[in-house]
């Protein structure tokens, strides 16, 4: 089987506007990098939204679109891309977001030039519809620790080797895991012995509805605190302050938005 160097893995769930899909897919295209395949699965879209997906195969040749009538959850889909994938390395993309144009030839010479490393994502200028408004840094060399408040990778920045996902399975498609597939598997990584690290320059802008995370369904919040349950237990983290760590989604639903919202502004670098 011919090979590429890189996959790219987006999974679409998307309603009538393509505004933002367009977008994001350009900025893909747009890449210094070019040795690559984009492979995009439909998650059961709005049927305008499926054509338009579909056609974006006729834009360029790296482009490969599969997917389902059903909504499955991102973690599905993107582990139906991995079983198309070639490339070694993967690249993960979401549908509203954009890639910096140099992004993989960065992070594919990093991981070629650092082989103790399985992963590596990058710091990511926070925006919305009235523009940037934050920058999201990550620490380099996340720790155990690093993991008790939230996911010390932003998901979509991440370049994989493709061995360190195919050994662990790839993602974990269940209930479960619905909206915090990302904290999951890189705290189940981090478990298996497999490190990553986040380059400290900013490669990529990352969407975020200001209120999105506040009005997230109570539901996932139940599931979230379960996962980091579940994880802190086997990586000794319960104790002593762990345990409250896995109240946070929950304890979320009381804090103000503009309170959230002057935190992250607070912190801003922009």
């Amino acid at each position: 089987m011919e090979t590429v160097e890189i996959s790219v893995i987006m999974g679409v769930f998307s309603g009538q506007n393509t505004n933002e899909l367009d977008r994001a897919v350009n900025s893909i295209l747009m890449q210094t990098f070019r040795d690559f395949e984009f492979i995009i699965y439909d998650d059961g879209s709005n049927p305008k939204a499926s054509e338009f997906i579909r056609g974006l195969q006729k834009r360029d040749k790296r482009i490969i679109v599969i997917g389902s009538e059903e909504n499955h959850g991102l973690a599905f889909s993107l582990n139906k891309c991995l079983e198309k994938a070639r490339g070694r390395y993967i690249a993960r993309m979401d549908d509203d977001d954009i890639s910096l144009p140099k992004r993989f030839e960065k992070q594919r010479a990093f991981l070629e030039a650092h082989p103790e490393y399985d992963w590596c994502g990058c710091n990511a200028k926070i925006f919305d519809e009235q523009g940037v408004w934050s920058v999201s840094t990550r620490p380099k060399h996340p720790t155990a620790e690093d993991y008790l408040k939230y996911s010390p990778y932003i998901h979509p920045t991440v370049m994989y080797r493709r061995s360190a996902l195919i050994e662990n399975g790839g993602y974990t498609a269940r209930k479960e895991t619905l909206r915090c597939e990302d904290y999951e598997i890189f705290m189940r990584l981090y478990q298996a012995g497999f490190k990553g690290c986040n380059m400290q320059e900013v490669l990529f802008k990352y969407h975020v509805d200001r209120e999105s995370y506040h009005n997230r369904d109570f539901k996932f919040r139940v599931y979230e605190m379960k996962v980091r349950y579940e994880n802190f237990k086997k990586m000794g983290l319960l104790f002593p302050f762990g345990w409250l760590y896995c109240m946070r989604p929950i304890i979320g639903v009381f804090v103000p938005v503009k309170l959230i919202e002057f935190y992250k502004h607070k912190k801003a670098n922009v």
